[in-house]
């Protein structure tokens, strides 16, 4: 979860006076120079913008490097915290990330520093507390939406709510809330840890909860009626369908 940290903090850092107050430009420019590795899967560090060169290091789904120049032919020629440069594969990147707020009851959608898009949206029936554990109807205070940091870990095209971008609750952090509060065994708080540390869909059926989702057929932000998830209207979600890959950064906020 490092690298969503570092792009909320050069959000906060570098964004200049009124840039977060901006509603709407262009999500083809290439604003910003601090990207993350998306898809799903590593990326590979090459010297040359030529996959036959030499290869350097294999970067991390989601590590952050900072791109110094485009290059020909599709690559990005970067460095990475550790200090090396190289060139990456122009489609294994992306500056794009999402922020929730939900005081505001909005998604944000950013590349770098810069707001692109403002979409109202629903969310769990309790707004206004962290998710701690599986809501039911027995419980519906527990439909919350979760809070912290987390990326898009599936999409699905299927979703009974038009379309569905899963996000990876529960974390290593919520597992061992959990596993200190005796909502969980051992073996599910390993399970839970052993996910978070490869970057892949964790198990979404323990006493946690799971299942967390930014998906279609909201009201735009006129109801809170979700089992904990972010409803955006069809024509927003198909939006940020488009403009998202595994591994996008999502914050959620209070």
């Amino acid at each position: 979860m490092r690298c969503i940290f570092y792009l909320v903090a050069f959000a906060l850092l570098t964004a200049p006076s009124g840039a977060l107050a901006q509603s709407s430009t262009s999500l083809d420019a290439d604003d910003g120079a601090l990207h993350h590795i998306v898809g799903g899967k590593p990326a590979t560090l090459f010297q040359k913008p030529d996959s036959t060169s030499r290869a350097y290091v294999e970067l991390d789904f989601q590590e952050p490097v900072r791109v110094v120049e485009q290059a020909e032919d599709g690559w990005r020629e970067v460095t990475t915290r550790d200090g090396a440069r190289g060139f990456v594969r122009a489609n294994a990147l992306s500056n794009v990330w999402i922020r929730i707020d939900k005081r505001e009851q909005v998604v944000q959608v950013l590349r770098g520093a810069r707001l692109v898009r403002t979409f109202p949206a629903d969310f769990g029936t309790n707004v206004f507390a962290d998710k701690q554990r599986r809501g039911s109807l027995t419980a519906p205070d527990h439909w919350r939406t979760p809070e912290g940091r987390f990326f898009i870990v599936e999409k699905n095209s299927n979703s009974e709510f038009h379309r569905a971008l899963v996000l990876n609750y529960p974390t290593a952090e919520d597992a061992r809330r959990g596993l200190r509060n005796d909502l969980i065994s051992r073996g599910e708080y390993e399970a839970i840890t052993r996910a978070d540390s490869a970057r892949t869909r964790p198990p979404m059926d323990t006493a946690l909860g799971g299942l967390i989702e930014i998906h279609g057929d909201g009201t735009g932000g006129t109801a809170n009626w979700t089992h904990g998830c972010v409803a955006l209207r069809n024509e927003a979600i198909d939006w940020l369908w488009l403009r998202t890959r595994v591994g996008t950064p999502v914050v959620i906020e209070p």
